[in-house]
C-alpha cells in the first residue's frame, strides 16, 4: 500500500510538471498556427504513456537503482573487502586501496553509456547522415569508452578528494587542443555526446554511485564530494569521441599512401 500510495503521489506530481509542457505544445499549435491537431485521441494516450512512463521511471530509480548504486559504493569501500582479515589493524587507506571501485565505476559507465536510448538514437543518425562513414557501433563504444574513463576519474577524485575544478579544466584544455585539430565533420558531434550520453540510464546510477561514495569514505561530504561524476561523464565521452575520428583519419591516409606506394622490384 505504501509503494502504491507513493506512485499516485508522484503521478500527481508529474501531471504538474507535464502540464504546462503539453499546454504549450497544444496552444501554438491551436492559436498561433490555428491549425487542428490530427488524431486528438491518440496524442491523448501518447500523453497519458508519456505520463505513466515518466512514474514508473522515476519510482523504479528510487526503488532499485538509487538503492543499489549506494550499497555497491558502499559493499566495495567497506574496509572488511579491501583488506581482507587485516582491516581490523589498518588506520588508513590510500587510493590505490580502492581499485575494485574504479574497476566498477568504469564498468558501469561503459554498460549503461552502451544502453542508452538517446546515444543510440543519435548514432543511427549519424551513420545515416554521414552515408556510412560513422558506423553505429563505432561511435556507441566510442561514447562509452569515454564515459568509462570519466567515471572511473571522477571516483578517484571523489576517493583523493582533489578539487574538481583541477579535472575540468585539463580535460577541456584537451578538448580545445583536439579541436583544432580533429577533423571538422566530426567536432559538433563530439560536442553533442557528452549531452547525450547523460541521460535517463546513465545519470541515475552514476549519481548514486557518486553519492554513495562519498557517504562512506572516511571525510568525504555528499554535497561537495558527491556530485561532480556526471560532469566526468559529459567531458571525456568529446576527447573519446575526437580521438576516434582523429585515429580513423589516420588509418585512412595511411592505408592510402601505403596503396599509392609503388611495388618493390622484384629479384630475377
Amino acid at each position: 500500500m505504501e509503494i502504491l500510495t507513493e506512485f499516485f503521489t508522484l503521478m500527481l506530481d508529474l501531471l504538474v510538471d507535464v502540464t504546462p509542457i503539453a499546454a504549450i505544445l497544444l496552444g501554438f499549435q491551436l492559436f498561433v498556427l490555428r491549425r487542428p491537431i490530427h488524431n486528438p485521441a491518440r496524442v491523448f494516450v501518447g500523453l497519458v504513456f508519456v505520463l505513466l512512463g515518466l512514474t514508473l521511471f522515476l519510482e523504479g530509480l528510487e526503488l532499485a537503482l538509487f538503492p543499489l548504486g549506494r550499497l555497491m559504493a558502499s559493499q566495495l569501500t567497506l574496509p572488511s573487502f579491501i583488506f581482507g582479515e587485516a582491516a581490523g589493524v589498518v588506520a588508513d587507506f590510500s587510493w590505490t586501496d580502492y581499485l575494485w571501485v574504479y574497476v566498477f565505476a568504469a564498468a558501469i559507465g561503459f554498460a549503461t553509456t552502451v544502453a542508452e536510448p538517446a546515444l543510440i538514437a543519435v548514432s543511427i543518425k549519424a551513420n545515416q547522415v554521414s552515408g556510412g562513414t560513422i558506423t553505429v557501433n563505432g561511435l556507441r563504444i566510442a561514447v562509452a569508452i569515454g564515459v568509462a574513463v570519466g567515471v572511473a576519474m571522477g571516483t578517484f577524485r571523489i576517493v583523493t578528494g582533489t578539487p574538481l575544478h583541477w579535472y575540468i579544466i585539463v580535460g577541456y584544455v584537451v578538448v580545445i587542443v583536439q579541436t583544432a585539430v580533429a577533423p571538422r565533420a566530426i567536432i559538433p558531434l563530439a560536442y553533442d555526446s557528452g549531452g547525450v550520453t547523460t541521460s535517463t540510464v546513465t545519470v541515475p546510477l552514476v549519481a548514486a554511485l557518486g553519492l554513495g561514495l562519498a557517504e562512506t569514505i572516511p571525510g568525504r561530504s555528499p554535497l561537495l564530494d558527491g556530485f561532480g561524476l556526471i560532469a566526468f561523464a559529459s567531458l571525456f565521452p568529446m576527447i573519446s569521441v575526437m580521438a576516434y575520428a582523429q585515429l580513423s583519419e589516420w588509418r585512412s591516409k595511411r592505408a592510402r599512401l601505403s596503396a599509392s606506394e609503388p611495388p618493390s622490384p622484384t629479384e630475377d
